[in-house]
């Protein structure tokens, strides 16, 4: 290579890539909006467990609180493992020798509070204690 071909080279080497300032960043915030709606997604996926996993709780507290005393004992204990902001509604009842309880939960959106209306429920029983 002659020595004018070296400065052509040269020269094309260092003006690559002087149009594509600031690509990434361009693309980055293209990303953005996708990742957001990812991280939503993943956490509304966990509220919903654990939604799920408060009802059961609950129901299960509840059903163990009503077999050993009464029926009020039975929705102050669903009561007292739920935060007022699920919104909590119990059904408690005897069925033969077994003190079932029923907790449903609304679905939350994004926080507790907010909800769409869609009930979760969570079901307990437990056996009545003798007298």
């Amino acid at each position: 290579m002659t020595g004018g071909g070296r400065a052509k080279v040269r020269g094309l080497r260092r003006g690559r890539g002087r149009g594509d300032r600031g690509q990434v960043a361009i693309e980055f915030l293209g990303t953005v909006p996708l990742i957001l709606l990812l991280v939503v997604a993943v956490w509304e996926c966990v509220l919903i467990g654990y939604a799920f996993s408060l009802a059961g709780n609950a129901a299960d507290e509840a059903a163990r609180a009503g077999a050993a005393r009464d029926d009020g004992a039975c929705a102050t204990a669903a009561g007292r493992h739920i935060g007022g902001a699920w919104r909590m509604t119990s059904n408690c009842r005897t069925s033969g020798d077994i003190y079932k309880a029923t907790v449903t939960l609304k679905l939350p959106v994004l926080y507790p509070g907010l909800d769409i209306g869609i009930d979760i429920t969570g079901e307990g029983g437990s056996a009545k204690e003798k007298e």
